[in-house]
């Protein structure tokens, strides 16, 4: 309902700039905007509405949208003078919404005062120094149908072919236009046996031909190296999601342990959590 409200107050705009609101002072959370039958609306209500609304009515140009979203908070207001008072299902959701607002306010006080800088520093410095080293490997192939054909290729390498080069003539691969690279990868990330020729490769070396389910491969090996350990950047978002969860935890665990928490659901059936009839016949 309230996308088609802003919908409609949307589609009745044209694209004229909106007068600007005579004000004494600077405008406010609390500058009014409009009164209806004396309920007033707020820029605060207006603003607070924005956050709410589907991505793509925030490209549409600000003077708008400002008309648009204090229209349809007028449209909202007449509508709900003919309430006569708030249903079960109003009075529940209220409730409900009103307590998670206030506890998501204080999870955001908590992970303010609790995760700084400091600790996803230290975090991240401890998440390296625990990652075992893995060793990656930068190859080449040539990727051919048959073991003869594969033989071959080893012999006119032994003759000094170009690698390269007789990749983009030769191979069946999809690599093969780039010369055969595969670029970086480590273990478990090729089938078995071309990893087991991989490893068993020194620099510079040239397998044997390898047989696997794609067919068969005279594999080079170009370089190897222990795997860099990923940037802070790239595992922020991982470390600030467990240190906001652990001191969150830890937050709750406290206030729990001082509250007075009564449990009252033992025998109560699970499955009425879908019974939406008690909502609707319940007394207001």
């Amino acid at each position: 309902m309230r996308k088609l409200l802003l919908a409609t107050a949307i589609a009745g705009f044209g694209f004229a700039s909106t007068p600007v609101l005579a004000q004494e002072e600077a405008p406010n959370a609390n500058t009014v905007l409009a009164v209806v039958d004396g309920q007033v609306i707020t820029l605060g209500q207006v603003i607070m509405l924005r956050t709410q609304l589907p991505e793509q009515y925030l490209s549409a140009p600000d003077d708008i949208l400002f008309k648009g979203i204090l229209n349809q908070l007028i449209d909202q207001t007449l509508l709900a003078e003919y309430l006569e008072r708030d249903t079960p299902e109003i009075r529940i959701s209220l409730e409900n919404e009103a307590r998670s607002l206030r506890a998501a306010a204080v999870i955001s006080d908590v992970i303010k005062e609790n995760v700084t800088e400091d600790m996803i520093q230290a975090a991240y410095e401890k998440a390296i120094a625990d990652l075992p080293e893995e060793p990656e490997y930068n190859a080449s192939h040539i990727l051919v149908k048959t073991e003869d054909e594969a033989k071959e290729l080893v012999k006119e390498l032994e003759n000094g072919a170009d690698f390269a080069e007789l990749a983009k003539e030769k191979s069946t691969g999809p690599s093969g236009p780039n010369g055969g690279e595969l670029g970086w990868f480590g273990k478990g990330m090729m089938v078995p046996e071309f990893e087991t020729a991989v490893t068993g490769l020194e620099v510079g070396q040239i397998s044997a031909p390898v047989q696997t389910q794609f067919g068969w491969h005279v594999v080079k090996l170009n370089d190897k190296r222990i795997k860099p350990a990923p940037t802070l950047d790239e595992l922020r978002d991982q470390i600030t999601q467990q240190l906001q969860a652990k001191v969150l935890d830890e937050r709750i665990a406290e206030i729990r342990d001082g509250a007075t928490i009564e449990d009252m659901s033992d025998g109560i059936d699970p499955a009425l959590i879908k019974d939406y009839d008690l909502i609707k016949n319940a007394e207001y």
